[in-house]
C-alpha cells in the first residue's frame, strides 16, 4: 500500500503540479516544494516537512477529480475546500495524523491571522485575498479561541508563514521525486 500511495501522490504532481499556482508567479509544485524546504530548514521534523510539502495537494486532487472550484471574476483559484480534500485524501492513504492535520489546518491559520491582526490582511497577495473570501473570511472570536487551543496551533501558524514565503521564482525548482523517500518514511511511521 505504501508504494502505491506514494506513486499516486507523485502521479498527481506530475499531471497537475506544473499548472500556475493561483495567480502567483510559481507553479503548484514549486510552491509546495518551497514550503516543504522551509519547514525542513526551520523545524527539521520529517512529518512537518511532509505536511508542508503536501499542504496544497487538495488543489491537485481537485483538478484530478474535477471538484468544485473557487472562482472570482472568472479566475479559477483552485479547489474549494482544498485543505479538507487534501487532509481526507492523506488519511485514506494512512498518513500519520500530524501530517493530515497540518494539511487540513493551513487555511484555518490564514483565517485566524486575518481575524487576529487586521494588518495581516494587507500583506496577503491579491490571490490569497480572493481565496480568503471562499474560505470563510476571518474567523469569528469563537472559532479563533477554539483554533488557538489546538495542540498544533504553533506548528500550523509556522506552516502558514512558510506558505506565504513559498512563492519565490528564484528558488531552484526541485522535483517531487526528490521527496519519494520522505513520503515512504512517513508512511512507514504508522
Amino acid at each position: 500500500m505504501t508504494e502505491k500511495a506514494v506513486d499516486d501522490i507523485i502521479r498527481l504532481f506530475n499531471l497537475y503540479g506544473e499548472t500556475n499556482y493561483l495567480g502567483e508567479s510559481v507553479s503548484k509544485t514549486q510552491h509546495m516544494i518551497q514550503c516543504g524546504r522551509l519547514a525542513q530548514q526551520h523545524m527539521n521534523n520529517l512529518q512537518v516537512t511532509v505536511g508542508a510539502l503536501l499542504h496544497d495537494i487538495g488543489h491537485l486532487i481537485g483538478i484530478d477529480r474535477n471538484t468544485v472550484s473557487m472562482v472570482t471574476d472568472d479566475q479559477d483559484l483552485g479547489a474549494k475546500d482544498h485543505d479538507t480534500i487534501g487532509g481526507n485524501y492523506l488519511r485514506e492513504l494512512c498518513f500519520p495524523s500530524l501530517v493530515c492535520e497540518l494539511v487540513s489546518g493551513h487555511v484555518q491559520a490564514k483565517r485566524y491571522l486575518v481575524y487576529k491582526d487586521k494588518k495581516y490582511y494587507e500583506k496577503l497577495s491579491p490571490a490569497s485575498k480572493m481565496t480568503l473570501e471562499h474560505q470563510g473570511g476571518p474567523m469569528s472570536q469563537q472559532e479563533a479561541e477554539k483554533f488557538s487551543n489546538s495542540p498544533l496551533f504553533d506548528v500550523i501558524l509556522s506552516m502558514r508563514k512558510w506558505d506565504e514565503l513559498a512563492k519565490n521564482m528564484e528558488s531552484p525548482p526541485g522535483s517531487i521525486e526528490d521527496y519519494r523517500d520522505y513520503l515512504n518514511q512517513v508512511l512507514h511511521l504508522q
